[in-house]
């Protein structure tokens, strides 16, 4: 870990964790607006049940939830616990980043990928969709962070691309050839190699691995427990965050502890 400015005790890391919180508000205004081509930045955000404008102090992060009973404040319908999930994930995301790398462009670099991934992985979640204007965008500003990243060389990110984008493009491929049908989607394609474009080609095939290995448990237990057929549609974009947000602070040690010996 090099920290470039990390300034030690509570104080700081509660302060980032707040942001985090703020920003995963955010996000999950990405979240619900994205997939249906709606404006991120207006109108302001409104109940998906009454319509109703939310009272700013009904929008304090994780806090409103909590003191609403995660229901509107207007007309008392549920609010989806998806909503402080996110703010609090994200709220730990940038506690994770400045602890790790302090303030510095490393914390900037994956403070906005790890904020992809967030939003890619709940879109995905409800409408196995991840939209090229967030993937696409996202491997160019990888590449082109990658310049004055302390952690990959452009070379190792170019390499994170093809690899993170040829494996699974392969497999799509070999598995349509067999079974006559498609196993993998071409947006979990490219959201892998937006992976390999900020954590690697080492990184990107721990990703591919773990997202595998949770989508196989998962997709057994729908299968098992809720009855669901083989052909069933998992989201796999969902994995492929679930196994990459991790990978930010802990991939490289997870690879020489496995693989490195």
């Amino acid at each position: 870990m090099d920290r470039e400015l990390y300034f030690p005790g509570p104080l700081f890391e509660v302060y980032f964790f707040v942001v985090g919180l703020v920003i995963g508000s955010f996000l999950n205004v990405c979240i619900h607006r994205i997939p249906i081509h709606k404006s991120i930045v207006t109108p302001r955000s409104r109940c998906p049940h009454c319509d109703t404008l939310i009272r700013w102090y009904h929008n304090i992060p994780l806090l409103s939830y909590l003191w609403l009973r995660g229901r509107c404040g207007n007309c008392k319908e549920r609010i989806s616990p998806v909503y402080p999930i996110v703010e609090l994930t994200t709220g730990i995301l940038f506690l994770l980043l400045y602890v790790y790398f302090g303030i510095s462009i490393s914390f900037l670099i994956y403070g906005f990928f790890g904020c992809i991934l967030i939003v890619l992985t709940v879109i995905d979640y409800y409408h196995r969709l991840l939209p090229a204007k967030l993937t696409f965008p996202g491997i160019a500003l990888g590449l082109a962070s990658s310049f004055v990243n302390p952690y990959l060389s452009p070379v190792e990110s170019l390499r994170g691309v093809v690899v993170g984008g040829l494996v699974p493009l392969l497999a799509l491929i070999l598995y349509k050839l067999v079974r006559k049908r498609e196993g993998l989607g071409h947006g979990d394609v490219v959201m892998l190699a937006m992976v390999g474009a900020y954590l690697g080609w080492e990184q990107v095939l721990l990703v591919l691995f773990f997202s595998s290995l949770l989508g196989s448990l998962i997709g057994g237990l729908f299968i098992l427990v809720l009855r669901k057929g083989s052909d069933y549609l998992l989201p796999y974009g969902t994995f492929i965050g679930a196994a990459a947000l991790p990978a930010i602070f802990w991939g490289p040690q997870v690879w020489n502890l496995y693989v490195v010996r």
